[in-house]
């Protein structure tokens, strides 16, 4: 398949008719982006001053319409379409969605949808039917199309066409030149969409179905994460009206993480969805002061703490042994021990939300108080009813029986009062485990604990033992695998009702509780009945550099399949020894500077303990590196990142600081390879690994 390039400016569509293909097509890219901007105009000349009963409603529409304002930016150096599809015959039926009325068969695939003032498609949202093919087609398969043309861009500006005839044998299949160039394309900012490189089996991914849980394991630079982005952007096309009832959600490992993918989805049209980390799931009512020691934190993570919370909280329900008198006027009503005490056994029987059942039990009450009125001859309805489940004796008796219990008061309990944690995990905990996490010095009151991430995820699991936490339609979790079983109860609380897309890489567990397999981990999510997929074809990081990483898999994932990248990069990967200790940051500082001649984005990566001497190293040199999540620039692309934030970035080309040190700073030796494997591949166009003390010994 020849690749085209441009040798001549932007031309008129008129020159566009003479023959020549290039101008031709830049002259659709003018007049798409003029459609565009005529949409948007449309939309902003709206006047909605009387199509609205008062200003409530008002107020509703105009953020509707400035949101779809938003959704028609034209942003300029992001290209409006990308691809070309041109079928052999007519498209109908359910393919043909949002491409009526287009000329011919011939179908430009782009980010949005771009009709002109007739309403006419000139570009086509690649979530459409008609545009699946252009992931899809194959010269096994090709689903009709004839053509597919792939087009290439700079700063915006179409230089270049690509044209792959699926439909003759007498072409030779090779590798799209533009693709590999895309993938290849210097990262420099925040993360970008992948929508123009998706490849056959990510597609398979992003456009399954709604209904159903999706958990992706993929190795570095499979595409996992802008796999489940645009997941969420394909959910939202097709089940728009669904999902903004119910609502999205991404939630990522930290801020900085977020950070760098915060713009994928606007770039797509997707403005609404939300990004959250679990900690921001779980820290409503308490704030995070705290840290636990990885021991502690292993056994309050552990699935096995939800039952000593409910445990904890049926506790606080007493059988009654006094009656209950109602007195209305000159009548008395008594409800007998016995009674209230059947009532009790049946709340708990049916397993409810423990304020539920608080709520219910004064009806419960109420009704047998109507049921005597009625033997009495009486004729009760609904507000009587209710007035008897308001009466001083009711309130009293159900706060004696079935009182209120707030959530983070309960944890706290749980973690300060020995005799209290050992009559509800009896059974469950064994005892040095609970004396793992009794807080060393007991806090007085709520305010003033030092809550753990742990603890919260804690109260956050009391709190809906309490009252149901809200359910959203569909939510994505990232780098899932460090997830504890807590967590994922949390998450999987965010979902009962809807479903999930979970991403991951079980060799890049870096937590003293991450998943050992997804079994288990959509187990604690709720979703035992996912559909588990597989990525492992590489498109980021090079073969040599995946290879070289891949040599710590036997010791941190037995049994997981390496990474077979598609990228040959010769020279991208250089180990280099340093014989003298004391001139490791100087050689440092030498390899960033080495780095910085090439195009794109430089991280310099290190053990989080020798950030800081790194640091002063490149501002004596004369550098001023970015933070994790700043993002980078044409005239500031050094990172320097802490090992323990590496994880989920990208850039162009790494540095990566002595690996033994990157290993000993994590608790045991698994979790330490497992953060070198990170850090390893971080890179797509070239890595460097400096040591002074010996590599570990899967890497000698």
């Amino acid at each position: 398949m020849p690749a085209h390039e441009a040798t001549t400016e932007p031309q008129t569509a008129a020159a566009g008719a003479s023959g020549d293909p290039l101008a031709h097509e830049r002259a659709h890219l003018a007049a798409s982006r003029a459609a565009l901007r005529a949409m948007r105009e449309d939309v902003q000349a709206l006047d909605i001053r009387d199509v609205t009963a008062n200003w409530v409603n008002a107020a509703v529409l105009q953020a509707q319409m400035d949101d779809r304002i938003k959704a028609l930016a034209d942003l300029a150096h992001t290209p409006l379409f990308f691809g070309r599809l041109d079928y052999l015959h007519p498209v109908g039926g359910e393919a043909a969605e949002g491409a009526e009325g287009a000329e011919g068969e011939q179908f430009y695939i782009g980010r949005r949808h771009v009709h002109d003032a007739h309403g006419d498609p000139m570009v086509i949202d690649w979530r459409a039917p008609v545009s699946q093919p252009f992931y899809q087609a194959s010269r096994n398969n090709p689903l009709d199309v004839d053509r597919r043309r792939r087009f290439g861009y700079t700063g915006g500006e179409l230089t270049a066409y690509e044209d792959e005839h699926l439909t003759d044998p007498a072409e030779a299949e090779q590798t799209s030149k533009l693709l590999q160039a895309e993938i290849e394309r210097p990262r420099v900012g925040p993360m970008r969409d992948i929508v123009a490189t998706i490849q056959p089996e990510q597609d398979e991914i992003v456009r399954s179905g709604l209904g159903g849980t999706v958990c992706v394991q993929g190795g570095p630079g499979t595409g996992k994460t802008a796999v489940g982005l645009h997941r969420v952007a394909y959910l939202l096309y097709a089940h728009r009206e669904r999902l903004a009832r119910t609502g999205t959600l991404v939630i990522g490992p930290n801020r900085s993480f977020l950070h760098y993918i915060e713009q994928v989805l606007p770039a797509l049209g997707e403005l609404e969805v939300k990004q959250a980390t679990v900690e921001d799931l779980v820290t409503a009512h308490v704030e995070v002061r705290g840290t636990d020691e990885a021991a502690a934190a292993v056994v309050k993570g552990d699935a096995r703490m939800a039952e000593v919370l409910r445990r904890a909280i049926r506790s606080h329900v007493t059988p009654p042994t006094e009656p209950v008198v109602v007195v209305r006027g000159s009548r008395r009503w008594r409800v007998p021990a016995y009674e209230i005490e059947e009532m009790v056994t049946e709340l708990l029987a049916r397993d409810m939300r423990y304020g539920a059942a608080h709520e219910a039990l004064p009806q419960r009450i109420a009704h047998a108080v109507l049921v005597r009125m009625e033997e009495a001859g009486e004729a009760p309805d609904d507000r009587v009813q209710n007035a008897v489940a308001r009466n001083p004796a009711v309130k009293a008796a159900v706060k004696a029986v079935w009182p209120a219990v707030d959530p983070a008061k309960l944890v706290l309990r749980l973690l300060t009062d020995a005799e209290f944690l050992d009559a509800h995990a009896d059974g469950i905990l064994t005892g040095e485990e609970r004396k793992r996490i009794l807080m060393a010095k007991p806090a007085r009151s709520v305010k003033s604990a030092k809550w753990t991430a742990a603890d919260a995820v804690l109260i956050d699991e009391a709190t809906d033992l309490v009252a149901r936490t809200h359910s959203l339609g569909h939510v994505v979790v990232d780098e899932a695998q460090d997830l504890s079983p807590m967590q994922y109860r949390a998450v999987g609380r965010r979902c009962s009702t809807g479903s999930a897309t979970v991403l991951g890489d079980l060799a890049q567990g870096t937590t003293p509780w991450s998943t050992e397999s997804w079994e288990q981990a959509l187990f604690h999510l709720g979703k035992a009945d996912a559909v588990v997929e597989e990525l492992t074809a590489g498109f980021r990081v090079p073969r040599e550099v995946i290879a070289y990483a891949s040599r710590l898999l036997p010791a941190i994932s037995p049994g997981l399949a390496p990474v077979e990248s598609v990228r040959e990069a010769a020279g991208s990967l250089a180990v280099r020894e340093v014989a003298d200790a004391d001139a490791l940051d100087t050689a440092v500082v030498a390899a960033c500077e080495e780095s910085l001649r090439h195009e794109g984005s430089i991280g310099l990566i290190a053990a989080d303990a020798r950030v800081p001497a790194l640091a002063a190293a490149l501002a004596a040199a004369g550098h001023s590196p970015l933070s994790p999540g700043e993002e980078t620039t044409a005239d500031s692309r050094l990172t320097l990142v802490p090992a323990s934030l590496a994880k989920g970035l990208e850039y162009d080309y790494v540095v990566l600081d002595e690996p033994a040190a990157v290993v000993d700073g994590e608790p045991d030796g698994r979790t330490g390879l497992r953060r070198l494997y990170v850090a390893l591949t971080r890179a797509v166009s070239g890595l460097v690994v400096l040591h002074a003390a010996p590599l570990p010994e899967r890497l000698g």
